[in-house]
């Protein structure tokens, strides 16, 4: 092996032991606790060596979401394949959504609530945000509708989910209710 290899070798398993230990430390005490000087502690490395790697906390932020929409993604994907029939894929989709939510709350706020500095939603959204997107697109477009686009139809029942998630775990909607938001978005957004 070539010393470049091996220097980018351990290039790359820096950078992921950094975003490890950020999402550890963001998981235990929430992103507030996460600053470049903690990470630089824990990983044993110099805030110069993590600031090769990363420009800042946003930009790990941005490589925690990329890495946590791949997670979610394949949890969708996951969930709908063992489901049998659009029904049960629309809501073994939104039970996947929303576990991973509650039990990756850190990295869920990574992707849709924290300023990573990724583009949504345009011509330059990164791969993983874009393939979580389709994970929920593949069982959701087949319940659109007559004469709804697969894709607007996605997007308000992502948006629905996002607010279960989010409002159950600030605490303004009941958590023993989900399994009834869950049924009443299935039974009246998606036709089955």
């Amino acid at each position: 092996m070539s010393v470049q290899a091996r220097k980018e070798r351990e290039r790359a398993s820096r950078e992921r032991l950094i975003v490890a230990t950020a999402r550890e430390l963001a998981e235990q005490q929430g992103w507030d606790a996460v600053t470049t000087r903690r990470l630089a502690e824990r990983i044993e490395y110099s805030q110069p060596v993590l600031y090769s790697h990363f420009r800042g906390k946003r930009e790990i932020i941005g490589a925690v979401a990329l890495e946590g929409a791949g997670e979610l993604a394949a949890a969708v994907r996951a969930a709908t394949a063992a489901a049998d029939g659009p029904r049960e894929r629309v809501a073994a989709l939104a039970h996947a959504y929303l576990d991973f939510a509650a039990s990756h709350p850190a990295v869920y706020d990574a992707i849709f609530q924290l300023d990573g500095g990724l583009a949504y939603a345009q011509e330059d959204t990164p791969e993983p945000l874009k393939d979580a997107f389709a994970a929920l697109l593949e069982s959701l477009g087949e319940v659109a509708g007559e004469g709804v686009p697969p894709g607007l139809f996605t997007e308000v029942f992502w948006a629905s989910l996002h607010g279960v998630a989010t409002l159950t775990r600030a605490g303004r909607l009941p958590p023993e209710d989900t399994e009834a938001r869950v049924e009443l978005l299935v039974d009246r957004l998606a036709v089955v």
